[in-house]
């Protein structure tokens, strides 16, 4: 395979690896586990490439001393590099692993993040002829470059199976998403995606707010959300940072709520958090949608979102949102 085919190649794994990734954060149902797998097979795919790629440039570059490519391509493969690496120790484990207050799942989706910028800067204009074809040239391919191709596909594939054959070595068990499994009933850990605190909320002055295409805009503290109808549901949460919990859950269900402010025929609906925090919900996903008060057979805690949080089954934690204030009838 030629450099400028590698490069090409390295270029389309980079933007395949962080759509898929991208996608995954909001997957929730087992017939999305396909994508997480394409996520997976892509992650060995990009680390034969790169490793390649390294073997190829990184010599002559210090021999022609070109040294501002150096620090900018070093930084991409430094992220890329923590991203793969801390993808593969999360599967290859067997169990949740963390390096401070973060599980090294957590570390992986924040290096993956950290390369965006970093791409953008290292394909400046001059650069963008890596990503396209020369002129004049159809989208036929080498047989060299097909035969490269092969093999990095091959290769890719040996180290994905690898990392999931020492999980299960190991007696890891993972969900289809790769979140590892907690013990069921419990109230969850109190994570959020960026690290931040909980707010301070005063949970007497608190008040929901329900409006946009409603016959009547309700402004409700938690007694008067209770008295819509409390009902009780197991439903599993599955966190980004990599763990999955399946518990009981106590709350108000989100269609009795929009049907006591008279909704009106919709498309979606906005669900807003105090922090700002938004997640739009989709017609089909109201029936099961919930505004929680209580996890595990008590009130909800604040680190889990009290007053009130989403509960949404077919979503992953990203779009659990916590601290509810707000909800939008589009």
């Amino acid at each position: 395979m030629s450099t400028a085919a590698l490069d090409r190649l390295l270029a389309v794994l980079l933007v395949a690896q962080l759509a898929t990734g991208l996608l995954t954060l909001r997957s929730g149902v087992p017939a999305t586990a396909p994508l997480f797998w394409l996520h997976g097979l892509l992650g060995g795919a990009l680390l034969v490439a790169a490793a390649e790629k390294l073997r190829r440039s990184v010599g002559p570059a210090v021999r022609q001393r070109r040294w501002r490519p150096l620090v900018v391509g070093g930084l991409l493969a430094a992220l890329v590099g923590v991203a793969l690496a801390g993808g593969f120790a999360w599967v290859a484990s067997g169990r949740i692993l963390t390096i401070g207050p973060f599980t090294v799942l957590t570390l992986h989706v924040i290096a993956a993040l950290a390369i965006v910028p970093i791409v953008a800067l290292h394909l400046l204009p001059r650069r963008w002829r890596l990503v396209r074809l020369p002129a004049g040239h159809g989208p036929r391919m080498s047989r060299r470059t097909l035969l490269g191709l092969g093999l990095v596909t091959m290769l890719g594939a040996a180290a994905w199976g690898a990392a999931n054959l020492a999980d299960r070595l190991r007696g890891g068990v993972r969900r289809f998403t790769g979140s590892r499994w907690l013990p069921e009933g419990g109230i969850p850990p109190p994570t959020t995606f960026y690290g931040e605190p909980a707010p301070s909320i005063d949970g007497d002055a608190w008040r929901l707010r329900v409006h946009g295409r409603v016959e009547r805009e309700l402004t409700l503290d938690r007694p008067g959300l209770e008295a819509i109808g409390v009902v009780e549901r197991s439903a599993t949460l599955d966190c980004t940072g990599g763990w999955v919990m399946t518990t009981g859950w106590r709350g108000v269900p989100l269609r009795a709520l929009l049907e006591a402010a008279g909704a009106r025929p919709l498309h979606f609906v906005n669900v807003r958090s105090v922090t700002g925090w938004m997640v739009p919900l989709e017609r089909h996903e109201l029936d099961e949608a919930m505004l929680a008060t209580g996890v595990a057979g008590v009130d909800l805690p604040t680190g889990n979102g009290a007053p009130c949080r989403l509960v949404v089954p077919t979503r992953r934690g990203f779009d659990w949102v916590k601290w509810v204030a707000e909800i939008e009838v589009a």
